[in-house]
């Protein structure tokens, strides 16, 4: 049976492990490199879970299947500039082997519940271009795109 419940101390490990996997998955595809290099978590990945874990701000789950640890996911509440909450998800990420049974669609569901509570008007999450699964997901989630970020890259190699 999947679940999602909150994250602890002793989950941070393995939480690691599963954002540095989400990173490997993401890199390589359209927009991954850059993503990678300016918005995605920072080494001592240890460090900033439990960093989050502490922030009243934040809320960190983990995803379990039969017990095991196979998910997780990260939202926060930003103020936007008049002053009112909005949540933003940073991390979602469900091992491959474990997905299409729900488990993304539980977390996802806590942390909608969770922005609600916390007051936020509404949500973002970020999806790479290309990446229908992943757009798919957000909008079966009731999400719909708001903007696009466009890139120019001035690197020779493209990158």
């Amino acid at each position: 049976m999947e679940a999602a419940r909150p994250a602890t101390d002793a989950d941070v490990p393995r939480l690691a492990d599963l954002a540095r996997l989400a990173i490997e998955e993401l890199a390589p595809q359209r927009g991954g490199d850059v993503w990678r290099r300016r918005e995605s978590r920072r080494e001592p990945l240890e460090d900033e879970l439990r960093r989050l874990l502490a922030t009243d701000g934040a809320r960190v789950l983990v995803g379990t299947l039969e017990g095991v640890p196979v998910g997780y996911a990260v939202a926060r509440v930003e103020r936007l500039a008049d002053g009112t909450a909005h949540g933003v998800v940073d991390d979602i990420y469900v091992e491959p082997e474990a997905r299409g049974v729900g488990l993304g669609e539980a977390l996802m569901g806590d942390l909608v519940a969770w922005c609600t509570e916390q007051g936020c008007t509404g949500m973002d999450a970020m999806a790479l271009p290309g990446d229908r699964h992943t757009k798919n997901f957000f909008e079966a989630s009731g999400f719909t795109a708001r903007k696009l970020v466009m890139y120019h890259s001035l690197a020779r190699d493209g990158g």
